[in-house]
């Protein structure tokens, strides 16, 4: 399942949501404003970033740097926390699935959300189709 963590007014959001639509991608999304994330998905965060807290945390977020607060010297059970009860301090959007995590919006990396599937169909047959769903409906018929 592909889940994307967003914010009101956030441009990239959009740009990504736009992009999964368009490419009749189905995900789940989630106002990090108007849901509390929970500890598992934290935790799922953190453990599939590659930099840790530098991947997914605004280390410019007015909070942090308002209030002097050491990100690197809490405990996973104090980051986990700080995280529900601050969310601006994520960066934005997170796209995750299973095998992928996107941080942010990048034209190029948004496609490793295509399945696996769909994008061998299009690079056999066709390298400069951006509508994999169609495209492989059409090799497969």
């Amino acid at each position: 399942m592909l889940v994307i963590y967003t914010s009101p007014g956030c441009a990239s959001c959009r740009k990504a949501k736009q992009w999964l639509k368009d490419h009749h991608i189905d995900y789940t999304e989630k106002n990090i404003f108007s849901t509390i994330l929970n500890e598992k998905e934290i935790k799922f965060l953190l453990e599939r970033s590659e930099n840790g807290t530098d991947d997914i945390i605004s280390k410019r977020s007015k909070i942090i740097k308002e209030s002097g607060i050491d990100i690197d010297s809490m405990s996973v059970n104090q980051l986990i926390r700080f995280i529900q009860d601050n969310p601006s301090i994520l960066k934005r959007p997170i796209v995750i699935n299973e095998k992928s995590l996107m941080i942010g919006y990048d034209d190029e990396e948004i496609g490793v959300f295509v399945p696996a599937r769909l994008r061998g169909l299009t690079r056999r047959v066709c390298s400069e189709c951006p509508d994999y769903l169609t495209c492989a409906k059409i090799r497969e018929a």
